[in-house]
């Protein structure tokens, strides 16, 4: 064998796609789109819960990416990926990329009070010491949890998914008023209503004087009475905030109510939430995995969309070292 052969075999790139086990489905879609087949591992719990991974093949100069969104239980979620990452980085991959496409602790990402920690910081610290190289996320709460990173950090987001589908397939029409839920994701709703061109409006929450966390009064700032509305936010938790909207904006004259969020977290009683609102119908990515009693309880109210395509092309382009920021012209920064 030649040398230019043996140069040859040592530039060669090889791409390794692992799947951790909170959202098997979406890791499929993500490598079907890919083109290629998911790299078989082991991944197993010992008797005492531990969790136990190994990867079948040599990873030797492998360029790897681990995809793990951070689901419920969102502790063993993490655990999982960081383990993965560890067994990796100790047989000799190349390049370890953490994906991630829901992103845990993300509200947790300052101090408000006193004695908290920032949870958001110590998950990057986590996934650094395991032996991430880069990480692959979508939609974080707040930007500056790029910033949390000594290394690069592509951040993907839906907004292009969501306006299509509100666009194309609702067809709305063009009185549209794009809402922010409350304050803090007008900017998140200016971006939103720019893919839609429509009218933009927020949600002012009058908080108590006397009370902690009490909502005196909610004042709808912005034309939305007889005006089709979508409220906009990064996830839907308890779905307090949306539905609190939703309810708003029907009491302002709104005709229609939608709403529309990358991450369907859907905990505690959401779900009875979003049913008993005036919300019309509900569109949402599966970055996170949807309990099949969730959907079967919102019918044709919940819309979910595939984010696959949307990462798929990001990590093609993170693996042939093109720009990220390009599949999304340059939009895809918070």
């Amino acid at each position: 064998m030649g040398d230019g052969t043996v140069r040859e075999l040592a530039n060669s790139k090889r791409m390794m796609v692992f799947a951790g086990t909170a959202h098997p489905q979406l890791a499929g879609e993500i490598a079907e789109h890919l083109g290629i087949a998911l790299s078989e591992a082991k991944i197993s719990r010992f008797s005492s819960g531990e969790i136990y991974f190994r990867a079948n093949d040599s990873v030797r100069g492998a360029d790897a990416f681990v995809i793990q969104t951070h689901a419920t239980p969102i502790n063993e979620s993490i655990m999982e990926q960081l383990i993965m990452i560890d067994a990796l980085k100790r047989a000799s991959t190349k390049r370890i990329t953490a994906v991630i496409p829901y992103y845990g602790y993300s509200r947790q990402d300052k101090k408000a009070l006193a004695r908290e920690p920032i949870s958001a910081k110590l998950v990057a610290d986590l996934l650094s010491s395991a032996g991430a190289n880069r990480v692959v996320t979508t939609d974080l709460h707040s930007g500056q949890i790029q910033g949390f990173f000594d290394f690069p950090v592509d951040h993907l987001t839906a907004l292009p998914l969501l306006s299509d589908y509100l666009r194309e397939d609702i067809k709305i029409g063009d009185d549209l008023v794009v809402v922010a839920p409350d304050a803090g994701r007008v900017k998140t709703a200016e971006r939103l209503r720019e893919y839609l061109h429509a009218d933009l409006a927020y949600i002012y929450k009058r908080r108590s004087r006397h009370e902690a966390h009490k909502i005196e009064e909610m004042v709808v700032v912005g034309e939305v009475a007889g005006r089709p509305c979508i409220l906009i936010d990064d996830m839907i938790d308890t779905a307090g905030t949306m539905t609190d909207g939703a309810r708003a904006l029907a009491d302002q004259g709104a005709s229609e109510v939608y709403c529309a969020a990358t991450h369907p977290v859907l905990s505690g009683k959401a779900v009875q939430l979003i049913a008993e609102s005036p919300i019309k119908e509900t569109v949402v990515t599966n970055t996170l995995p949807i309990p099949e009693e969730h959907l079967q309880v919102l019918g044709d109210r919940l819309r979910v969309l595939s984010i696959a395509p949307i990462i798929a092309k990001a990590l093609l382009a993170v693996f042939e070292d093109e720009s990220v920021s390009e599949i999304f012209r340059g939009e895809n920064q918070p």
